[in-house]
Order: structure tokens, then sequence, then C-alpha cells
């Protein structure tokens, strides 16, 4: 029960992060890469994917 509420955490956050990634405007292969590095490697990937992880906005021009 040490990691249970930081276990749950981690879920509800890879969670959202998926969502996003799934919802935003990136290429089907793109969604594919991040969704399974946000699975393979949970907190590392949803850390990353708060970094550099595709938006849901339009681009900047």
């Amino acid at each position: 029960m040490e990691y249970g509420l930081f276990g749950l955490i981690i879920l509800i956050a890879d969670i959202y992060a998926i969502y996003q990634v799934v919802t935003s405007g990136a290429s089907g292969l793109a969604k594919v890469a991040w969704v399974l590095g946000i699975i393979i490697l949970p907190v590392l990937g949803f850390i990353v994917w708060l970094i550099a992880g595709p938006r849901g906005g339009k681009a900047h021009v």
C-alpha cells in the first residue's frame, strides 16, 4: 500500500496525457508513438509529454 496513492496519481495523469494525445492534431504515427511512450514508461513518458508533447491547439505560424 506504500505506492497506492502515488500509483493512482500516475494512472490518472497518464490517462489524461493519453486523452490529450489522441485528441490532438498530431499525425497518426506521432499519436501512436506518444501513447506507446506513455504506456511503456508511465512516469518518464508523462514528464516528456508535458515538456514536448503534441498540443491540442493549432500551430502558430
